[in-house]
This record gives C-alpha cells, structure tokens and sequence, in this order.
C-alpha cells in the first residue's frame, strides 16, 4: 500500500506563514497591557528601563520617571517610541514623599488615571559592615524601602479614588532572601520591601489591587559593569546555571506578565526571576566530582 505525500511547502510560503505566526503573537502579546497605562520609576536605565519597554511592548502606555535632569530617561523614551509606543517622561525625586507627591500629581496630569505601578527603588553602597557609614544605612533604607511606601501608598490612594483593581509591582533582589558580603543596608531594605509587598496585599485585596514582588538575580545593567568590570562579569557570568547574567527584559516581561489580566488571581506573591543564581552552588558538580 502506497502512502500518500503530503504536499511541500515552497521557502516562500513557509516563510508567509512563519510571519503569520510571529505577527498574531505579537498583537496577542500587545494586547495583554493594551488600554492601561503604567507609572515605572528608575526608568532610565537597567531594570526600570527593561520595565518600561516590554510594558510598552505588551501595549501599555508608559510614563517614565527619573532624576531631575537625567538624560537616560530621553534616551529610554526615544527607543519606545521608535518601537510605536506612548511615553511621557516625568522626572521626580522617588527618595522623597514631596517628591514622590509631585511625581504622581504630574503623572496625573500627564495621563489623568494609572492603572500599573512598577515602584523600582534602588540605592545601593557596597562597603564592609564595620566600616558602614551610618548616614548611607539611613539613606539607602530611606531610599529603598520607605520610598517604595510613599509611592505604593499615594499610587493605590488613586486606585481605590477611581473604583478599585489596579497592578502594583515591586522590584527587589534576590539579596532580600540571600545574604550578602559588603551589602548589609541593601539586602535589609529589600527584604523589608517584600515583607511590606506582602501587607499591602492583604490590605489592598478587598479593592482587587495585585500587589506582587519580582527579585531580579545578577542582571546585566550599567550598574553591575560600572562596579565589577567587563572581566568580572564575563567570567562570573559563564558560571551561572544560565551561563549568563539576566537581562533588563527579563525582569521587564515578568513586570508584564504580573500587570496583565493573566496575573489577576496572583498578589502577595514574590517572583524570583533569577536563572538560578539562588542556586548556583548547589548543583552536584559543583559539590561531588562527576565520576568518569
């Protein structure tokens, strides 16, 4: 008995179809945010720009906030609307409640509503902790964890004003769960950010606001290279579960994904996107030799 052959398909059609696909799934995935609109602090560069792309990727319309005067967060506009995206830019001292409160009333004004809030607190000084200076503990707990409030609260005051349901995302760090050397202000203000995540949550339940966490692992922004180095990061990456340091987008799609209607039963939960690094020590090769 002689099997039939399934006809071929010609380079040509092969190649219509395959940008069929590639183009339903992108306007899926821009449908996900589409119709919202999202506040991202710290997104001129490194994670909170990562943020600020794959939301507008997924169809949200962006604000950004930055440092008074900070040409990254230009820069990061730009490239979203290069990729067909709405942005405004609002620059803001988020270290601050009165700048926090001037950064929402001008975002406000900008946009009238928010639905999305990515509070990307970061301060960070590495610096052994019998040398630790007092004032920077102080500034980078000011910094991390109570701006995170004041953004949080004044965010969500808006949210329930304008009925209830809305999408708040904290970043944080796989150091509020891992200690770490020369690092003692920063893993403590991060995890005193989860455990805050964590209580906004149950208060903000009864009007259907999320409130989750991401803790990003060692990700490849200016920061990290400004503070290690192109050598340290080049070998230390290869040793990774992943062999690669993570990248702004990651952390910026699982931002996408928690603000989307896909997350809607998800809140007080803490995401770790992370390739592993958690773990990195753990793997058996790295504690009993393989035998030959």
């Amino acid at each position: 008995m002689r099997r039939s052959r399934l006809p071929r398909l010609s380079s040509v059609a092969i190649a219509v179809v395959q940008k069929r696909i590639t183009s339903e799934s992108q306007k899926e995935r821009k449908m996900q945010l589409e119709g919202k609109t999202a506040l991202i602090t710290g997104a001129g560069r490194g994670i909170g720009k990562g943020c600020a792309v794959e939301l507008a990727r997924a169809g949200a319309k962006v604000v950004i906030n930055d440092r008074p005067g900070s040409a990254d967060a230009v820069s990061t506009a730009d490239e979203i609307r290069s990729l067909g995206g709405e942005v405004t830019v609002v620059e803001g001292d988020v270290f601050s409640r009165s700048g926090c409160e001037q950064l929402v009333r001008d975002a406000l004004h900008a946009v009238e509503r928010i639905d999305i809030l990515v509070s990307n607190p970061a301060l960070g000084v590495r610096c052994r902790f019998l040398d630790f200076d007092a004032d920077d503990f102080e500034r980078i707990i000011q910094a991390t964890l109570t701006g995170g409030f004041h953004m949080s609260q004044l965010v969500a005051r808006h949210m329930v004003e304008q009925g209830g349901e809305g999408k708040i995302v904290f970043i944080s760090s796989v150091q509020a769960e891992m200690p770490m050397a020369n690092s003692v202000a920063y893993g403590a203000a991060k995890a005193g950010l989860n455990h805050m995540a964590r209580t906004i949550s149950v208060e903000l339940s009864q009007y259907k606001i999320n409130v989750n966490v991401i803790e990003p692992g060692w990700i490849d922004t200016p920061g990290e290279h400004e503070s290690f180095g192109e050598e340290v990061i080049r070998r230390e990456a290869a040793s990774l579960p992943w062999g690669r340091l993570g990248t702004p987008s990651d952390i910026g799609r699982a931002a996408a994904f928690l603000s989307s209607d896909a997350a809607d039963y998800i809140t007080g939960s803490v995401l770790c996107v992370d390739g592993g690094f958690r773990f990195k020590d753990c793997r058996a090769d790295e504690i009993i030799p393989a035998k030959k």
